[in-house]
């Protein structure tokens, strides 16, 4: 194993059992990752993040690479053989690793079991070839399509033009963004960590590398969020010493946005396992949070709130740029039960808000009915809740992202020169007095 590690062998068969388990077993990669069992236990943090990095690179770019594999296979080989070759392929053609490096990492993957040992000649044979000409083949390859089904509902609703863009802002590895304990600090953290600062507030960095290994991470400094994914929390304005609850709160970038902005705040989320991350990034920072593992459609609360962030469940198809592997684990999504879910735990959400106080409703998708749609169901039901208007430009945003004042639609091909944002839906919401 200290040999492989060496070698880079070790994190290429990691990577390689990751894409096994996502596209056999339909397990989401940051699952399988963390897997106390799973195929990366052994592995250093480097080859772990190593691993992960080069999945998700291949998840990216499945359909070029395997264009351009499938011009050099006679017949298709068994899976194992095929994910060992998309690993090649993208560090080839991908990321630009010396191809006998990427090859010879290839055989040694196929070689060590018995069941693919004996592809390692034809493995190597298409190695090579991988290396002559793929790089013409690739450019070659048209840009990935997302499932038909979400595809639908973003032409539909954003156009042709948009559909192209947000597929082509998939194809780009994201950068990674940073949320600041101390936004009084931006200027400090930004030159320790070479960061660029968004508009947003945000830092951001595009090639961060090992994050536990980032001036401030231990210290707690900041968490890893994304710039679209910190805004929400950021309409609820000043919630200095006000009583604020999160619900759905896990893993907890916007419960510690909330504490960091003074609010005194309850966690509340369904999952005991993802509330175990919650606590993990509350005890990094040095934050306190009442936090409560409980179901929302059934859990009431002591008292009323004066600022709610509900963070609603749903097709997470806003999150694909970051989560390639998520079209493979869910190629249908049948949206009725979450558009039932969403609609109950608005219902209850308003139920438990202070007059006058404000409630912000986000989803991280891309489809209106998750977003625009259950904002209208809400104020054509409720005679007590309105549109809080707010300017966009105050939070980093441009005003052609508000349709309706009140509302906010980001969408992945937004800041294409700057590596893009996840797909989010938020609205700012006021219980009449």
């Amino acid at each position: 194993m200290a040999d492989d590690q060496k070698t880079g062998i070790a994190a290429r068969r990691g990577a390689v059992s990751l894409l096994q388990m996502v596209i056999m077993e339909r397990c989401m990669l940051s699952e399988s990752v963390a897997q106390i069992d799973g195929p990366l236990t052994k592995l250093t943090p480097a080859d772990r993040a190593r691993a992960q990095s080069l999945a998700g690179l291949v998840l990216r770019h499945v359909n070029q690479l395997d264009g351009v594999l499938d011009t050099f296979f006679k017949k298709s080989p068994p899976l194992k053989a095929r994910n060992a070759l998309r690993v090649c392929a993208a560090e080839i053609l991908l990321e630009g690793i010396p191809a006998h490096a990427a090859v010879n990492a290839a055989v040694q993957v196929l070689r060590s079991s018995q069941k693919t040992a004996h592809l390692t000649g034809m493995a190597n044979a298409v190695a090579r070839r991988i290396e002559a000409d793929g790089p013409e083949l690739l450019r070659k390859q048209p840009v990935k399509r997302l499932p038909k089904s979400i595809r639908g509902a973003i032409t539909k609703s954003f156009g042709e033009p948009a559909a192209r863009a947000i597929e082509a802002a998939h194809m780009q590895r994201p950068p990674v963004d940073f949320t600041l304990r101390d936004t009084g600090e931006t200027d400090h953290w930004a030159q320790e960590l070479q960061a660029e600062i968004l508009p947003t507030g945000s830092l951001r960095l595009q090639r961060p590398g090992q994050i536990s290994k980032l001036p401030g991470y231990e210290d707690g400094a900041w968490w890893i969020q994304d710039a679209a994914a910190a805004i929400p929390a950021r309409l609820l304005g000043d919630v200095s010493d006000k009583k604020a609850l999160d619900i759905c709160a896990a893993p907890g970038g916007k419960t510690l946005q909330l504490l960091a902005a003074g609010a005194e705040v309850e966690a509340l989320d369904v999952s005991e396992d993802r509330m175990e991350r919650l606590r993990e990034n509350l005890d990094r920072v040095g934050f306190g949070a009442w936090v409560t593992v409980d179901d929302a459609l059934t859990w009431e609360p002591d008292a009323p709130f004066d600022a709610i962030l509900l963070d609603a469940p749903c097709s997470a198809t806003g999150t694909i740029r970051r989560h390639p592997d998520l079209p493979h684990v869910r190629p249908e999504i049948d949206l009725k039960p979450l558009l039932k879910l969403q609609q109950k735990l608005l219902q209850r959400a308003m139920g438990w808000l202070k007059p006058g106080g404000h409630l912000v409703y986000s989803t991280c998708s891309l489809i209106p009915a998750e977003g625009e749609r259950q904002i209208e169901t809400l104020l054509a039901a409720s005679a007590n809740v309105r549109l809080a208007e707010f300017d966009p430009q105050a939070f980093g945003c441009d005003p052609a992202w508000q349709d309706t004042p009140g509302t906010l639609r980001l969408r992945p091909d937004y800041w294409p020169e700057r590596g893009g944002m996840d797909g989010f839906f938020m609205a700012l919401l006021q219980k009449r007095a």
